[in-house]
């Protein structure tokens, strides 16, 4: 049995697992594929790449407030695009783009990438060695003016720590579909914005997929949120500070109950400070492969603080969950999480050299994170992690390269499990607790 977590659902039975996770890039996933080969084709006729740093979107308008960073350097002539980018990995400053007439400028972007995983002690179902496409998508913006959109399209898998790995083709069908953001937004002011459809979530320091993060996999704790939800978002920008609500669906439930806040403080240029807080604002018994039942009626809160200065970017995020008392679920007595974790990245400059060879687009990402759950097994609390009261941390450094369009990033892993319960942690029969993993990822951002 695997653990729960907010990503992959409740611990099931191993011959539950086993059928979900031995899916394999066949059948629907090869109708999707072709949007890989489409966006390679892009990618071949892309303008040259310049070697300057992607702009951040906005936090009160193009991305979730608590995961904005501070503004890359500026370049006017280029607005921000989705989807948002949290570094080293850069876009191709100069996207092909078109202008419709009186409809405005259209952007086009994409990323096309693939992996290779080595792993210890894979859990039921799961394999030692596997490879998989990780990223076969493009994505069109239209960033300016009173309405705007993003629509994003392809195939995807959503690697993270602690957990097993679905390929890519399973990910697509049964998580978020061949279209899993896309939302119209309406901007009467610079200040003011309101956005509809499939969104990316306010909640966490970490985006969805593999290039918009400093490491392959994404962490711990961002297997206790969300990732899309669908739903509308409110954005108002008053001085140094961004406010976003939004009422959605929370863990893709298809029922609107669930409500974030974010409050963003800009306090200078390198420096940036939120808190997110959210819950489902009434009891719900749906549950499936990417609506987990316990988290699904959680509250979470986040605070988030993002320092960068020259080459660095440190972000320290704080996290508590918390599961109410519920008997129709099975959760007989309440849980929580509360956890901790510090991303670093070290962008080595343009001019650096070790031995005569240049070390520009060299950098060095590195996380380290905590989290411990509540509750006790005999009092009928849900699980949240590797059994009731069971804690984990983990350690992951992902050195990078990209150089033009190109990018190629190895990642070591470590995931160690405390107080956890047998037949829910690793291996193939959930006792180990321990897993180490190594990842390779290449492909193209354009």
């Amino acid at each position: 049995m695997t653990p729960c977590n907010g990503r992959f659902g409740p611990a099931e039975p191993v011959s539950t697992r086993r059928s979900l996770m031995t899916m394999t890039m066949t059948g629907s996933w090869s109708r999707w594929f072709v949007v890989g080969v489409v966006a390679c084709m892009i990618a071949v006729g892309a303008p040259p790449y310049v070697s300057a740093q992607q702009p951040t979107p906005s936090p009160t308008t193009d991305q979730p407030a608590s995961q904005a960073i501070s503004p890359a350097p500026e370049q006017p002539t280029l607005p921000s695009l989705l989807p948002a980018m949290a570094g080293p990995l850069v876009v191709n400053p100069k996207p092909l783009s078109f202008d419709v007439g009186p409809i405005g400028k259209w952007y086009i972007t994409g990323a096309v990438s693939g992996l290779v995983q080595w792993q210890s002690n894979p859990v039921s179902g799961d394999d030692s060695w596997l490879a998989d496409v990780s990223n076969a998508q493009v994505f069109i913006n239209k960033p300016d003016g009173i309405v705007q959109f993003f629509a994003q399209a392809g195939a995807y898998s959503l690697p993270a720590l602690g957990v097993g790995y679905i390929h890519a083709g399973t990910t697509t069908n049964d998580f978020f579909g061949p279209f899993p953001q896309g939302f119209l937004k309406i901007a009467p002011t610079e200040n003011f914005s309101i956005m509809g459809g499939k969104l990316p979530t306010l909640i966490g320091a970490e985006y969805t997929f593999t290039f918009e993060n400093m490491n392959i996999q994404r962490g711990l704790l961002w297997n206790q949120e969300n990732a899309v939800n669908r739903g509308v978002q409110g954005n108002y920008t008053l001085g140094p500070v961004a406010f976003a609500v939004s009422w959605n669906d929370g863990f893709y439930s298809n029922q609107l109950s669930w409500v974030w806040g974010s409050v963003t403080w800009t306090i200078d240029s390198a420096n940036t400070l939120a808190f997110v807080g959210g819950g489902n604002t009434r009891h719900s018994r749906v549950s499936s492969a990417v609506t987990p039942l316990f988290q699904n009626n959680e509250q979470i809160y986040n605070l988030i603080y993002t320092h960068t200065e020259g080459p660095w970017t440190i972000q320290p995020y704080f996290q508590y969950t918390h599961v109410p008392r519920i008997p129709g679920i099975g959760a007989l007595d309440s849980a929580s999480t509360y956890g901790g974790a510090v991303l670093v990245n070290y962008r080595f400059p343009s001019d650096a050299t070790i031995g005569g060879l240049t070390l520009d687009g060299l950098s060095l990402p590195a996380r380290v994170e905590y989290i411990a759950s509540t509750g006790n097994a005999a009092n009928g609390a849900p699980n949240l992690l590797y059994g009731p009261g069971s804690k984990a941390w983990s350690i992951t450094v992902t050195p990078t390269y990209q150089w033009k369009l190109l990018f190629a990033r190895g990642e070591f892993s470590f995931v160690g499990g405390v107080d956890t319960t047998a037949g829910l942690v690793f291996g193939s029969k959930g006792n180990d607790k321990t897993q180490a993993r190594l990842s390779l990822e290449v492909g193209l951002l354009f």
